[in-house]
């Protein structure tokens, strides 16, 4: 999708242009996961919400938009392909029941699906080859996800199991609070934190985007929709989010990606920021079929669907954009809102 100039204030507008998902909601709400019937993602709301909270948090964020175009341009992000990113990960696995406590073994299933998926060493990738998108679809970052044995100065086991009274969560980052029976990030400058918990809302999960609070920066995803089936059948999963492409979409986010479609209601006007993605009226729910066209894409290739960043099936989704491969690089270039992760 097309590429446009950013301001502090059309920034704001464009989220708060977003297409409604999810409300902000108090600690107590009770919605279970079962009422999850398609994918939605509350990235953009929490980032409407700390935006209301925090006026500065524009500005910052405009800074890293112009930082990421400059190392693009300047070819920064090339520099990085030939070199490994190692990036930590604690996961914080958050429950209230003895079904919400997921094993270590699908915590691990989750960890190799976001390897193969930002490797490009997925199997389904080779399904881009019956597309018109072969020519811009990303053949995988250097990046390794690892999750250490231990993690902080106090040598905490990875990943962390704590049982709390909290029921169900919603978007208001209590999760990411210990005094709100959740539980705190643990240095989120040099590790990517993953709260697994019974997210409701009819939510999937929500990520931070760079250049929010570091007490709250990470991303959340529903215990049911973390790891995958096929690489550990024995965990606790919801059908059709069983693949583990949740936790790829919204680690996404984390690396600074939009949703493909640009979240204009269908005007067709918005952006990702990556110029190698369609444009796209809106988000895809399913398993669509290839070519799949719209009014902002009329005519084949049409829409690319399989994109992680639309909001198909797992089982529909496999690869992102060389533009998006060098938009998720320069999150990571000197300078950079992750630049000390993996260092």
């Amino acid at each position: 999708m097309r590429k446009i100039a950013i301001s502090a204030a059309a920034l704001l507008m464009i989220v708060w242009a977003c297409n409604k998902k999810a409300d902000i909601t108090p600690d107590t709400q009770t919605a279970d996961e079962t009422q999850v019937t398609r994918r939605s993602c509350g990235s953009y709301e929490v980032l409407q919400q700390q935006l209301a909270e925090d006026p500065s948090l524009a500005t910052r964020m405009k800074n890293i938009e112009n930082f990421t175009r400059q190392a693009i341009q300047s070819g920064a992000v090339n520099r990085l392909v030939g070199d490994t990113i190692e990036i930590p990960v604690v996961v914080h696995v958050l429950y209230n029941t003895a079904s919400q406590n997921i094993s270590d073994a699908q915590v691990q299933s989750q960890i190799a699906v976001l390897n193969e998926d930002y490797q490009a060493k997925n199997g389904d990738f080779s399904k881009i080859a019956s597309t018109g998108f072969q020519t811009v679809a990303s053949k995988g970052l250097n990046v390794r996800f690892v999750l250490p044995a231990t993690v902080g100065t106090s040598n905490v086991a990875n990943p962390i199991h704590k049982k709390t009274n909290v029921k169900s969560w919603s978007t208001n980052d209590a999760v990411k609070n210990s005094k709100r029976g959740g539980d705190d990030a643990i240095d989120p400058v040099t590790y990517l934190n993953l709260w697994v918990c019974n997210l409701g809302q009819g939510l999937l999960g929500y990520a931070q985007f760079p250049g929010g609070s570091l007490s709250t920066d990470g991303v959340v995803i529903l215990y049911s929709a973390f790891g995958s089936r096929n690489k550990y059948p024995a965990g606790n999963y919801i059908n059709t989010y069983d693949l583990g492409r949740t936790a790829t979409h919204e680690v996404g986010h984390w690396m600074n990606l939009r949703h493909i479609w640009g979240d204009d209601n269908g005007a067709c006007s918005g952006t990702d920021y990556v110029d190698d993605t369609p444009n796209q009226g809106g988000e895809n729910y399913g398993t669509p079929t290839y070519p799949k066209t719209d009014g902002c894409s009329p005519a084949a290739p049409g829409v690319m669907f399989m994109n992680y960043m639309d909001y198909t099936d797992d089982i529909s989704m496999y690869t992102f954009s060389d533009g998006q491969k060098s938009r998720m690089l320069a999150v990571f270039a000197i300078g950079g809102p992750r630049a000390a992760i993996g260092k």
